[in-house]
């Protein structure tokens, strides 16, 4: 048991020594010119190593596996407030994240423009995103009554999912996720 605990601390330093490095990296030289092998080579590791930590290569270094906001999104939807419409719940969720939330710790905004201002990184966050449709769906679906592979639960999910990638860059994301929502909540005004 001890080697086990060993070897996942291991893991765990390994990995959060590679995100430190990624990071320092892309900061200081951007993004599209850092490599692989310069973090592998910096972080004291071998390519195959770096690769054994992190599959899906440079992208993924500076995110975790996405299970937090899976976890996150749909815990919005089932522990919210017994009067607290879903919608209202989402809305808060995403707004207390990323390039919405005011609160963001001073040592963490690079980070967050970085992803921001990163085609390659934006595009990694939507995928984790997207992960979160299973889990999404099938909490709306509960909190709806509705089956599962019903058609509008589950291009609400989808939709939602999407919130990020359309506003998260916007000159206001907090207003532009604000503007997402209410268009959720009142539906696309009719033709004047």
């Amino acid at each position: 048991m001890v080697n086990t605990g060993r070897r996942e601390r291991r893991k765990r330093e390994t990995r959060r020594r590679l995100d430190e490095v990624a990071l320092r990296l892309f900061l200081k030289h951007g993004y599209d010119r850092v490599t692989v092998a310069q973090i592998a080579e910096e972080a004291d590791i071998s390519v195959a190593t770096l690769f054994a930590h992190v599959p899906d290569g440079k992208d993924a270094l500076i995110f975790d596996d996405g299970s937090e906001r899976r976890a996150g999104i749909v815990a919005a939807v089932r522990d919210r407030a017994p009067d607290e419409p879903v919608l209202a719940a989402l809305h808060k969720f995403f707004a207390a994240r990323g390039p919405y939330s005011t609160d963001i710790p001073p040592e963490h905004a690079p980070k967050r423009d970085l992803i921001v201002q990163t085609p390659a990184l934006r595009e990694y966050a939507r995928r984790l995103w997207h992960s979160c449709e299973p889990g999404l769906t099938t909490a709306l679906a509960e909190e709806s009554g509705s089956p599962r592979d019903d058609p509008a639960v589950r291009a609400l999910a989808r939709f939602v999912l999407e919130i990020p990638d359309l506003t998260g860059a916007a000159p206001d994301p907090a207003a532009a996720l604000a503007s997402v929502f209410a268009l959720l909540e009142s539906g696309w005004p009719p033709r004047s």
